[in-house]
């Protein structure tokens, strides 16, 4: 077998590539990865530095895996800036680093993506000792595997819980689950009553604003569409957050390449596009990625982001809707905690014992917010 890092997608077979994917996940595929690189959002202007993993065997792709050089820690979702700052306190480079993850994306998947006639967990061990040889050659600071789909007993996240060398982070996230609801009532009745009063007020006011919402995909959406929408996110994201690292071209490339895994929520009112919520789908599950908006509407954030979107998860049968990090006032619209995990490897550790009671403290605190996130459900005591 032979294993090779490759530092543009395009040079990897797409076919083969797609081949590999689980369950369609439309940030895994790879026309998905190669928009990022073509249209520099995924590049050395924003720190990520394209390191494709590629195993063959004769000629055969038979696993792969996103790899990212990292010269900073944005658009990751796992903040490890402490641990950059303990680095540098002792004299050590704590950049570059290697993140597998899907950029500027907290969503849960695959992160080693293997051929299924062949044995994942020895597949998995002969990647993790290739790259950890490489990283040591490279003299990288470690390997940051994030957002690994740890439901089930055998995906990647499990497999990596089990190896030593290997510390795991945990995070609380919140999801919306589909028990098969047929229409968007259905799923209202199995809330507590002033949770359904709520949301129905707040739809309410959405649609006494005047506010009229579309739902579009690739083949729907006009080029004003995705003006519109990537000056709303780039506006919104310039002035609550920082760097807004996608554009226009990327959105339209996704959309074009992928036209039918994707959902662009639009609200008008009088005519005129004045926000935009864009998500993506797989075979099983929604994605909220991106929100944005040039006219402040009472709920309209919550009826494009997230009942949008649970309406849209219900009409196509989806099994779980993953709007994003972060939010637990998500919990008073119908989601639910969730636990992630990350997985870090450090090449050396000057602060080893240090760094695992953080991770045990760190844990025990995530333990405690899911308890209580539980006890906040919005459903009644029978689902």
């Amino acid at each position: 077998m032979e294993l090779r890092l490759v530092r543009q997608i395009a040079d990897i077979n797409r076919q083969a590539w797609n081949a590999l994917v689980i369950d369609s996940n439309p940030f895994l595929r790879h026309e998905f990865l190669q928009a990022l690189e073509d249209h520099q959002c995924a590049s050395a202007e924003f720190g990520w530095y394209p390191q494709h993993v590629a195993l063959y065997d004769k000629e055969r792709l038979i696993a792969a895996m996103p790899l990212y050089a990292k010269t900073n820690s944005y658009g990751e979702f796992v903040f490890d800036h402490s641990w950059a700052q303990a680095w540098q306190s002792v004299g050590l480079a704590y950049f570059p680093k290697w993140v597998t993850s899907i950029p500027y994306a907290p969503v849960t998947g695959q992160r080693f993506l293997i051929a299924a006639d062949y044995n994942a967990d020895q597949i998995r061990a002969l990647l993790v000792r290739q790259l950890q040889n490489l990283a040591s050659e490279q003299q990288v600071s470690g390997w940051h595997i994030l957002f690994a789909d740890a439901l089930g007993e055998h995906t990647d996240q499990a497999w990596l819980n089990q190896q030593t060398d290997w510390l795991i982070r945990h995070d609380c996230h919140f999801h919306w689950f589909n028990r098969v609801y047929h229409t968007f009532d259905d799923f209202l009745a199995q809330l507590k009553p002033k949770k359904r009063k709520n949301i129905k007020q707040e739809r309410r006011k959405v649609a006494e604003a005047g506010v009229i919402l579309r739902r579009l995909n690739g083949h729907t959406a006009s080029e004003q569409d995705w003006q519109d929408f990537a000056h709303f996110y780039q506006k919104t994201f310039h002035e609550k957050y920082s760097l807004a690292t996608l554009n226009r071209d990327f959105f339209q490339a996704v959309a074009q390449a992928l036209p039918d895994q994707v959902l662009l929520v639009m609200a008008q009112r009088d005519g005129k596009n004045i926000a935009g919520s864009l998500m993506f789908y797989s075979d099983t599950t929604l994605f909220g990625r991106h929100w944005g908006c040039v006219e402040e509407v009472n709920s309209l954030h919550f009826e494009a982001c997230y009942y949008q979107g649970i309406e849209f998860a219900i009409e196509q049968g989806l099994q779980r809707f993953e709007p994003g990090a972060g939010g637990e006032h998500k919990i008073a619209r119908g989601f639910e905690p969730v636990m992630t995990q990350s997985a870090h490897w450090l090449r050396t550790n000057p602060f080893e014992q240090g760094i695992k009671g953080f991770l045990a403290d760190e844990k025990r605190m995530i333990d405690d917010y899911y308890q209580d996130c539980v006890l906040h459900s919005s459903y009644r005591a029978t689902c």
